[in-house]
């Protein structure tokens, strides 16, 4: 619920520019090409932030519309749930807005995946039934990928015809798969512990992602 707010804020306060009477852009310079080197943070939920770094490329139809691409790195952590490992973003999608002589406000909306070098935890054991006083239990860590869409505002600043520098503030809303992992399982019968298997459900999460970068216009 508290995603669907955060966009729905997001959207109505990006429509704004669009529709406003302001002043004229016709002698705003618009570059055609821009790429610039970002700095990231990300925060899945409270006590799991993760610092970042990435870049983006960007193609401006107009100075209303374009089309960007981009990819993140993030910090490992050893036991972050879903994103434990290095994290990494890849997105591709639109960012529409207005811009004026200086400075420009615009939305975004960019598909893509995210993905987690130990975000899956699954449970082996050496083949055999396992006495309760001798667990031998131990976790197998596996790559979890999973769909996201980046959707939040813009804020650019263009210092120079040729420099530009940029925040945005997102939601990458994150939809996680439903799969089976194995578990521990303790049987009455014979006293021991087996592997089972468990139904893990799928799951959307928001997180919030905070970008600043300095890129060239050309």
């Amino acid at each position: 619920m508290k995603t669907k707010v955060y966009v729905s804020s997001i959207i109505a306060v990006l429509m704004l520019p669009i529709f406003s009477s302001a002043q004229d852009n016709s002698a705003v310079d618009v570059r055609k090409f821009e790429a610039a080197a970002e700095f990231t943070t990300i925060t899945f939920e409270p006590g799991n932030t993760k610092v970042g770094l990435g870049g983006r490329f960007t193609y401006n139809f107009n100075k209303y519309f374009a089309l960007e691409a981009a990819g993140y790195m993030f910090q490992g952590c050893d036991f972050c749930g879903r994103q434990s490992g290095t994290t990494s973003e890849g997105f591709f999608g639109v960012k529409i807005g207005k811009r004026f002589q200086h400075w420009g406000i615009f939305g975004k909306a960019r598909p893509g995946l995210i993905s987690a070098s130990k975000g899956r935890f699954d449970f082996a054991t050496t083949g055999t039934p396992i006495a309760v006083t001798g667990s031998q239990f131990f976790f197998v860590q596996k790559r979890e990928t999973s769909f996201a869409t980046d959707v939040g505002a813009v804020l650019e600043f263009y210092p120079t015809k040729r420099v530009i520098t940029r925040l945005d503030f997102g939601v990458p809303i994150i939809h996680y798969s439903r799969h089976t992992t194995t578990t521990p399982v303790f049987d009455p019968v014979t006293g021991t512990y087996r592997l089972g298997t468990a139904i893990i459900p799928a799951d959307t999460q928001g997180s919030l992602q905070v970008m600043a970068s300095v890129g060239f216009r050309f």
